[in-house]
């Protein structure tokens, strides 16, 4: 639209449900997460808004994160027979600070940013961005501190929930440790026979902690 003068609109509630109800809009929408909130908004000529759309743009407006799980140690390996999958991860550091954590996390072709807040229990802020692998590789490498926290997650679905069981390598060799994510504060779930103790309130077992204290280190003191 080269030499066209357009303004960005937000249509009214009428032109709203009407553009939603447009079936190839509406088939995206459903395929989103239900975790963001849509807004709606038209290019339209800008002396002509009530005239003639010449685009619709959907954008979103992530809520607020917060992270509900359980920590456990596991009682026995019978949990090994029911993974369905796994995961290598490889993650460090950039900041630790009384309230809050900054980590890089990479898994196969992909990479993420987290900010997590550094509240102990079962419930904590938490804020993620993907980024580009190569900057990732790099930024683990020269910026994050040592060791990094490598591990393998597989993954076990029980009772209707899914199970994530962290296997620890390099410095952390030896420690595994089962978490669960619940949709609410206080949600209730069955605990699997391969279940043992919980820590969700105990810091050492934390990977912002781990990598302060590495597992390995723990028996030596």
């Amino acid at each position: 639209m080269d030499g066209v003068a357009v303004v960005l609109v937000k249509p009214c509630p009428c032109v709203t449900a009407h553009i939603e109800s447009f079936l190839p809009i509406k088939s995206r929408l459903n395929l989103l997460p239900k975790k963001l909130n849509a807004s709606i908004y038209v290019v339209a000529l800008k002396h002509k808004i009530h005239l003639f759309v010449t685009q619709v743009t959907v954008t979103f407006d992530t809520l607020m994160a917060i992270e509900i799980e359980h920590k456990f140690l596991l009682a026995n390996d019978s949990w090994r027979d029911c993974v369905t999958h796994s995961i290598r991860y490889r993650q460090g550091y950039l900041s630790s600070q009384p309230t809050s954590s900054i980590r890089v996390r990479t898994s196969n072709e992909h990479a993420w940013l987290n900010i997590k807040s550094a509240t102990i229990g079962t419930h904590r802020h938490e804020y993620e961005y993907e980024i580009p692998l190569a900057d990732a590789d790099e930024i683990l490498s020269t910026l994050c501190r040592k060791p990094l926290i490598e591990k393998t997650r597989y993954f076990v679905t029980d009772n209707g929930h899914i199970w994530e069981i962290d296997e620890f390598d390099g410095d952390n060799q030896g420690l595994i440790v089962a978490e669960i994510e619940l949709s609410e504060i206080g949600a209730s779930f069955v605990k699997p026979s391969w279940l043992g103790a919980e820590v969700t309130d105990d810091l050492r077992y934390y990977n912002n902690n781990l990598s302060l204290h590495p597992y390995t280190s723990w028996h030596e003191n």
